[in-house]
């Protein structure tokens, strides 16, 4: 270190000068790439209050194809969502997604090997809204398989938002009208690990009652329910 020419230590502290700014302006640069990137993330999964409480200005038309990626408190569940396959019904998840519907939503009705049903707004408010926003039926024309993402219905002219994931083989839904909309293509493990053991909703098990969830909310389900697991959020890929 003694024989280190002045010149030598010059270089030195130029040279180190030079990588702590670079490296500081790298930094700052990082920083705000990073927010830029929170802000965007933020943007994308806040929800949209106007269209949630307001669903006559959901009417967007669906892309043919497109991916919806959920993050649950199991891990990421990846729909892949066809048109062609339940336009009405693609159309409507399409705006739900966007809106930021699917943000705290708890997946309420898990039967192991039957479905795992999911849709029913945390916020008594925004339930409300869409309770009655019915969608037309589509044909079924895709069998509701394995992995297959259908919406729920209590008869002709009743899809609002809730959906399910088929666990199995349950074709013997085909001809009670409900018509899938897309399938899973990557989390099918995560969603068979969502929480079940509540079983069947009351009054015909010890699940969740779906009448006090739209009138309370997740405050009726984290109180008594509180093993559920949730969409914490959702996104269009």
């Amino acid at each position: 270190m003694k024989r280190i020419r002045l010149a030598g230590l010059a270089l030195f502290f130029l040279t180190a000068y030079s990588c702590d700014k670079k490296s500081s302006e790298e930094a700052s640069s990082n920083r705000q790439g990073a927010s830029v990137q929170t802000a965007q993330t933020q943007k994308e999964i806040l929800p949209d209050m106007e269209t949630l409480t307001n669903p006559s200005k959901a009417v967007e038309k669906a892309p043919t194809t497109f991916k919806v990626r959920f993050k649950t408190s199991r891990g990421d569940i990846v729909m892949e969502i066809k048109r062609d396959w339940s336009p009405n019904g693609t159309d409507r998840f399409y705006n739900l997604v966007k809106a930021g519907f699917f943000t705290d939503v708890a997946f309420f009705r898990v039967l192991k090997g039957f479905v795992a049903q999911f849709g029913i707004h945390g916020e008594p408010k925004i339930s409300s809204a869409w309770r009655a926003s019915n969608i037309p039926d589509d044909p079924v024309r895709e069998s509701n398989a394995k992995g297959t993402v259908s919406f729920a219905t209590a008869g002709p002219g009743t899809r609002t938002t809730q959906l399910f994931i088929n666990y199995g083989n349950n074709s013997r839904l085909d001809s009670m009208g409900f018509s899938p909309i897309g399938k899973i293509t990557e989390g099918m493990e995560a969603a068979e690990s969502l929480y079940g053991d509540y079983g069947e909703g009351y009054p015909n098990g010890n699940g969740p009652d779906q009448s006090k969830i739209q009138a309370q909310g997740n405050a009726y389900l984290k109180a008594g329910f509180q093993k559920l697991d949730y969409i914490i959020s959702s996104s269009i890929e």
